[in-house]
């Protein structure tokens, strides 16, 4: 704890410097509430006055439902009133014409720094969310009952095939002509199959068997057709269900994630390869939706913020309210498609203290094919609602006009500011909900994708993702707090990086690399130092902190190896020549102090 109060007070100085105002008695009152309230305080309270700020700039006013967690004087808090001094006026609460954009940073920074650290939530908020999964479940199902064959259905039948017919048609033909390529992933599944274990797996559903026949999908080929005698061919009523487990987001909540059985993963990602790369290269929906670039979001977004013309909306609950059947109405004129897509979603899902329940939902987070399907359908939503604005049908001519005003990554959503009142209700009719804290229309704040802008400016935060360390050998702690410190440095925190420094040089050594330099060290716009020259190179070297990843052994041999090498894409050979004796994430990372090159 006194760790991380000294880095609030080190964030406290350069915010004071930046906006010539005091934070003594800022700190006091942390001090104070930290003391009393622990760590939450930091993690949970503090985050809600960044929140409230956030709304009041949206609003363009203080009102007297924000801030309700901190004393005030006139319409604004005492904690942080220097600055928000800057950005509206004490009496009215009204926004300033012209805020100090360094005022609105601090004050999210100072708030927002130990948002995301990563550590375990509390057993009982724990619980909760796995209450809510459950719950979310439940009302999917419901919404899902009352509208199997409503009007409302209809009006999305006509839009989807408006939006995706033509790349949906052809990708329907290479599943038709079983032009798939299947992969597996490196991380954990609910049958606890690890690295090339995976190559020979034993268990395969049935229900994949008319898309994906184990005997051209789990065997490098015809000659070693004796190894399905090894299979199990499991039925659907046998099936194993999606594991819902927690991992750590926020100290408020934890996030949620169901990881799936080796063999729906591994048939998922050969219909995700195909599907994003139609999607990605549409001549028609290309600039609307993206699943690997979140540039051109955060670019509409910082437009956004400055001429007040697009909307940025977040979604709550994202992946988890997409039913099943908007997914079989998007797909129902695709049967090659639809019947691969369904073949392998999970039906059933493991969740801690309600046992396995039945699934309503597409697919929730570690389907490789939730993501998108969920911009799909969203996509999908703001076209019925844009429809619903301009109350006529949409044609195709509207769609290509807002090219570069409406896109989708995920559950991030960019429309044009007119539309927000129609999209919000067309979402709602389909069971989605709008995260009301984290959506932007009416004043110059907008996020998304992780970057968040006033008036055209950036104003996104750095946060402390870790404990602190308390020896250089703690890996992750020491390449979290090295990469934090680079961070305070370039947004121009000097004090707050000279305090690091000085913990990160009490524990090892930290000389002034370039980023392109395999040392984990010092960035600096004076360049990198030189320690000595490298005889044989003569690269300029530095001693300091090396990465060092250990896998755990998964040794691979016989078909199971030949199958890898076909199942490889691209050209190159693997980058680990020992990927045959371990495979996988690592099980653990390591560091050392080592010479090596300062760039």
């Amino acid at each position: 704890m006194k760790s991380l109060m000294s880095l609030l007070q080190s964030v406290l100085a350069d915010a004071s410097i930046w906006c010539r105002t005091s934070t003594t008695r800022d700190f006091e009152t942390i001090s104070r509430r930290v003391e009393h309230e622990g760590l939450s305080f930091l993690t949970i309270t503090l985050p809600t006055f960044s929140r409230d700020l956030e709304r009041a700039l949206d609003n363009g006013v203080v009102g007297p439902h924000l801030f309700t967690s901190f004393s005030k004087k006139g319409s604004l808090p005492r904690f942080l009133g220097g600055f928000c001094d800057l950005v509206f006026d004490r009496s009215s609460g009204q926004l300033l014409d012209e805020p100090s954009l360094d005022a609105i940073f601090f004050v999210r920074q100072i708030c927002l720094v130990f948002k995301k650290i990563l550590l375990p939530c509390s057993s009982e908020r724990e619980s909760a969310a796995y209450d809510k999964y459950v719950k979310c479940e439940n009302e999917v199902r419901a919404w899902t009952e009352s509208n199997q064959s409503s009007d409302i259905i209809l009006d999305f039948d006509r839009i989807s095939d408006l939006l995706w017919s033509r790349d949906l048609c052809r990708l329907d033909r290479e599943v038709y002509d079983g032009d798939l390529r299947p992969k597996h992933g490196k991380g954990s599944t609910a049958d606890k199959l690890y690295g090339n274990a995976k190559f020979e797996q034993r268990t395969w559903n049935e229900r994949l068997e008319d898309y994906f026949p184990a005997g051209e999908f789990i065997l490098s080929n015809s000659g070693f057709f004796r190894e399905l005698d090894l299979v199990d061919f499991v039925e659907p009523e046998m099936e194993m269900p999606v594991k819902v487990i927690s991992v750590p987001k926020t100290l408020k909540t934890p996030r949620l994630i169901a990881m799936e059985p080796t063999c729906m993963q591994y048939a998922q990602q050969a219909i995700l390869s195909k599907l994003v790369s139609a999607l990605e290269r549409s001549n028609y929906l290309a600039n609307s939706i993206g699943f690997s670039d979140q540039v051109p979001n955060q670019e509409m977004a910082r437009r956004g913020s400055y001429t007040g013309s697009l909307a940025t909306i977040d979604m709550s609950d994202a992946s988890d309210r997409v039913s099943n059947l908007l997914v079989f109405r998007i797909l129902r004129n695709f049967p090659s498609l639809n019947g691969a897509v369904q073949s392998c979603r999970s039906r059933t899902a493991d969740v801690s203290g309600h046992g396995i329940i039945p699934l309503s939902k597409f697919a929730s987070m570690g389907s490789a094919l939730c993501f998108p399907f969920e911009a799909m359908v969203f996509l999908t939503l703001i076209f019925l609602g844009i429809e619903k604005s301009l109350s006529r049908s949409l044609q195709r001519k509207d769609i290509s006009s807002l090219v570069g005003k409406v896109r989708v990554y995920g559950d991030d959503i960019i429309i044009p500011v007119e539309y927000v009142p129609s999209v919000v209700d067309s979402l709602n009719a389909f069971g989605m909900k709008v995260n009301s804290d984290k959506s932007f229309w009416t004043g110059k704040f907008r996020e998304s994708c992780g970057k968040d802008y006033y008036s055209g400016e950036d104003v996104s935060v750095i946060y402390c993702r870790r404990i602190f360390p308390k020896r250089w050998s703690d890996a992750s702690e020491m390449v979290s707090l090295i990469s934090m410190r680079n961070a305070f440095y370039k947004r121009g925190l000097w004090k707050t990086a000279e305090h690091l420094d000085t913990i990160v040089r009490g524990l090892a050594p930290f000389p002034n690399v370039l980023e392109t330099s395999p040392v984990v060290g010092r960035h600096s716009f004076l360049g990198f130092e030189t320690q000595k020259v490298c005889s044989s190179l003569h690269k300029p070297l530095v001693k300091g902190l090396l990465i060092k990843s250990r896998s755990r052994s998964s040794k691979l041999d016989d078909h199971g190896a030949l199958l890898k090498f076909f199942l490889k894409e691209g050209l190159e050979p693997y980058f680990d020549t020992k990927h045959l004796e371990r495979y996988g994430r690592p099980e653990s990372v390591d560091t050392k102090i080592r010479w090596a090159s300062a760039t």
